[in-house]
């Protein structure tokens, strides 16, 4: 068994046997196969007797045959990598053998005094020949799978019985990385339980499942695109399978699939957190929205952040004119700018850094590329830091908002599209309340052009929405270095609640919300159900596989509040085509008072008083409520 090892370890440690060589096998099968048939029909001395005879007549046969196997390639792939579709290869060729050599016989027969080899000796060569071919491929593949796969491959069940996890099936049996062996599959339907599907049998998927896994040492369940959002809702199955140590792959739900071309096993990817929370998927007519901005010259501010890198990630795919990425982030904007060149080399692309509140820079940026579109996402958006820096907040997300809207009206942009935050309603700190102040100012600003009070044809739209999974400052990023360093994982108070939603399908629903809008409306984003923090934490730590991480709670943080909303509580909603995106009827404002208020707001930031600056702050917003902050003071 040692020396069988040795020498499987010793090919399979080659990148594959020459071509010539599986030539050589494969002609010598056949030589051999014509002997053994020569054999049976007279016996051994018959065969040594007309040694020459039969030497023609399998010189005539190696011709044909070895014309098939020209034609069909049956020597020039991997045989350890053989699949149904080699196989079906060397049936052509051995047909091609079985016709060209018994045409040739027949009509050379007399000739040659080949008489005594009758058709159906040709047609036995054929089948001999054919087997010991396939047999030779099964074996070597049979080999590599105990020689290779043992040590390296992780055994799998597949979730998914019909196209999806059949294709999944197929990549595992084609794939020359050897990192799977197909071992099950799971399905709900009790009618092919206990069925063969490709050689394994069919599980069904109950309490026993993960059971069944463990006793045959199972150890990844693949999840066919068909079946991940059922297992997403099954949050028994996926704490059970996570306890026991059981990995799960997915398809990432951030590529779309059509349900009808086959998977790739490489595109499968380990599960994160955001792919198990549970959520309904997101429709969006990309192409509608790719139409109105291909051609189109395009700025992007906080185009390094994670909201507006993904905005410039799906917005390039339609080819704009231009695209002027614009961040006061050094570091991370250059990456922007080597990803851009990297992947979409064709689409011009200009990086700027630069604050927002710059007015002069903003004024020479504008001048230079005149904008079609505005998509604005820069902003400061920690709430604690915020909460002890309320200048900054002003002088950069209400100032700042401003320089851009106004610039926007006067350079003639056709549509500027903020991205505003579920913080901005019933707002309790600083952060919420600025973004507030922002909406307050371009809703006035798109109704004073529309009133032919200001000039300008600019539309502007307000996109609201929570909290995004994995973007900087999410609680995810901050939990998974929390794990890492051996814990504890930190959270603000056992009740919180918030509403979650991925990068991509937030800033899709941006682009969606931004290109249907007329002009004054807020959008908001059906975020789906809320999620527990400490929920999340727990199957966090359950992801990992990590134990004994503890969850500290250290109490609500100055100016966080136990739940977001994402309407105030005056406002009402209106629907859109969409049926995950609203718009919301809000109070309207004059224009002149909001720029009054913002030029009162802008003036007291520079004298850096915190409890004069958030007192105006109330002052516009009077349902601004501080809560577990220093600023309570101003609400008695």
């Amino acid at each position: 068994m040692n020396v069988l090892y040795n020498l499987s370890h010793w090919y399979f440690s080659k990148k594959a046997l020459p071509y010539w060589g599986i030539y050589a096998i494969d002609c010598l099968v056949m030589f051999l196969s014509g002997c053994f048939i020569y054999f049976l029909d007279y016996g051994l001395t018959e065969v040594v007797r007309n040694w020459r005879l039969l030497g023609y007549l399998l010189l005539i046969s190696w011709v044909f045959y070895s014309l098939g196997f020209r034609i069909f390639h049956t020597y020039s792939g991997i045989i350890r990598y053989s699949s149904f579709v080699d196989l079906q290869r060397v049936v052509y060729a051995n047909l091609i053998g079985l016709i060209g050599s018994t045409s040739v016989c027949l009509i050379l027969q007399k000739g040659l005094n080949l008489s005594t080899f009758r058709l159906m000796d040709h047609v036995m060569i054929f089948f001999i020949t054919t087997a010991l071919m396939w047999a030779f491929r099964v074996t070597i593949k049979s080999l590599f799978d105990m020689a290779y796969y043992s040590k390296k491959a992780k055994r799998v069940f597949i979730f998914g019985t019909k196209h999806g996890g059949m294709s999944l099936a197929k990549s595992i049996r084609s794939s020359e990385e050897a990192k799977y062996i197909l071992d099950g599959f799971v399905t709900d339907d009790e009618q092919i339980v206990g069925k063969w599907l490709m050689g394994v049998k069919v599980y069904l998927n109950d309490e026993t499942l993960v059971q069944t896994m463990r006793e045959r040492h199972t150890n990844t369940l693949i999840v066919s695109p068909l079946y991940s959002e059922k297992l997403r809702r099954n949050e028994t199955l996926v704490s059970e399978l996570l306890s026991a140590g059981i990995h799960i792959l997915m398809y990432p739900p951030t590529l779309e699939w059509d349900g009808k071309s086959d998977l790739n096993i490489l595109t499968m990817k380990e599960v994160d957190i955001e792919d198990l929370l549970p959520r309904e998927k997101i429709e969006i007519d990309m192409d509608k929205v790719g139409k109105q901005l291909s051609g189109q010259k395009i700025l992007i501010t906080g185009a390094a952040g994670s909201i507006g890198s993904e905005i410039v990630r799906q917005i390039a795919v339609y080819t704009p004119a231009e695209l002027i990425l614009l961040d006061q982030a050094e570091t991370p904007l250059h990456d922007v700018r080597l990803e851009m060149a990297r992947n979409r080399p064709n689409v011009k692309a200009h990086t700027i850094v630069s604050d927002i509140s710059n007015q002069s820079k903003m004024e020479e940026i504008f001048q230079t590329f005149k904008p079609h579109y505005v998509f604005h996402a820069a902003a400061y958006k920690h709430v604690p830091m915020m909460e002890d820096n309320p200048s900054e907040a002003i002088q950069n997300n209400v100032y700042g908002t401003r320089v851009i809207a106004d610039l926007a009206v006067k350079y003639g942009t056709k549509k500027f599209v903020m991205v505003s935050t579920d913080k901005a309603v019933n707002p309790t700190n600083v952060m919420g309340c600025s973004k507030r102040i922002c909406e307050i100012y371009v809703q006035s600003l798109d109704k004073a052009i529309k009133e032919g009070r200001v000039q300008g044809i600019t539309q502007f739209v307000t996109t609201r929405f929570g909290n995004v999974l994995g973007s900087n400052g999410s609680v995810i990023p901050l939990f998974k270095n929390q794990i890492k360093a051996g814990g504890p994982i930190t959270v603000t108070h056992p009740d919180i609640i918030r509403f979650f939603m991925l990068i991509p399908e937030a800033c899709k629903l941006v682009l969606e919300a931004g290109t249907m809008g007329n002009g004054g409306e807020i959008f908001i984003f059906d975020m789906g159900e809320p999620v527990r923090i400490v929920d999340l934490a727990k199957r966090m730590i359950k992801l990992s596989g990590a134990k004994d991480i503890e969850i500290q709670f250290t109490g609500l943080r100055d100016g966080e509040k136990l739940y977001e909303e994402v309407l105030n509580d005056m406002e009402v909603t209106k629907p859109t085509h969409h049926p995950k995106i609203k718009i919301a009827e809000v109070r309207e404002y004059d224009y002149e008072e909001a720029k009054k208020n913002e030029e009162r707001l802008l003036e007291a930031s520079y004298r850096y008083d915190d409890m004069e600056i958030v007192r105006i702050m109330k002052e516009i917003v009077p349902e601004f409520k501080s809560q577990h902050s220093k600023y309570e003071a101003l609400d008695r």
